[in-house]
C-alpha cells in the first residue's frame, strides 16, 4: 500500500469516527429534550405520549386534593382556554397555591391526566415563567405585571 493510499485510509476513518460520534451525541441530546406545552396544546393532542414533556399555567382555584397521610396532590392547570390534571407525588414547593403559575415535568398517562415528576412554582410576586406568561397572554388571561428576566 502507498503512503498515499494509506494517509487516505486513515483519513475516511477519522472521518467515519467523527461522523458516528455526532450522530450518537445527536440522538442522546434530543432524548433529553424537554419541550413546554401549554394545557391548549396538551387537550389538542400536540404533546408527546411516552416522552416526558413540560406544562405550565395556572392553578384552577378548588383543584387542589391532598390524599390524607401521604404526599400525592391532584390539581389541575388552566392557560385559560383549557385545564389539564395533574397528579403529583411529592413535597410541593413552597410557593405552591391554587391561582399561581407553575411549571410541571412529566408526562401524560393513558387515562389523560399528566402524570408529573417535578412542580416547580413562581419565586416572587411579579415573576411568571416565560412560557406560561406567553400561553396566557395569548388567551387574553394575563393580568397584572411580570418580569420577564429573559432579556
Amino acid at each position: 500500500m502507498t503512503p498515499r493510499r494509506r494517509r487516505m485510509v486513515v483519513v475516511g476513518l477519522i472521518l467515519v469516527g467523527v461522523s458516528l460520534a455526532t450522530f450518537l451525541a445527536l440522538t442522546a441530546f434530543q432524548k433529553n429534550l424537554l419541550y413546554f406545552y401549554t394545557p391548549s396544546q396538551v387537550a389538542a393532542g400536540e404533546a408527546p405520549t411516552g416522552y416526558p414533556f413540560r406544562v405550565g399555567g395556572l392553578v384552577v382555584e378548588g383543584s387542589v386534593q391532598r390524599e390524607p397521610d401521604s404526599l400525592t396532590v391532584r390539581f389541575s392547570v388552566t392557560d385559560g382556554t383549557s385545564t389539564v390534571p395533574i397528579h403529583y407525588s411529592g413535597i410541593l414547593p413552597d410557593l405552591f397555591r391554587e391561582g399561581q403559575g407553575i411549571i410541571s415535568v412529566g408526562q401524560i398517562n393513558t387515562a389523560g391526566v399528566f402524570e408529573a415528576s417535578e412542580v416547580l412554582a413562581k419565586h416572587d410576586e411579579n415573576y411568571m415563567p416565560p412560557e406560561v406568561a406567553d400561553a396566557l397572554k395569548q388567551s387574553g388571561q394575563m393580568s397584572g405585571s411580570y418580569k420577564d428576566y429573559r432579556k
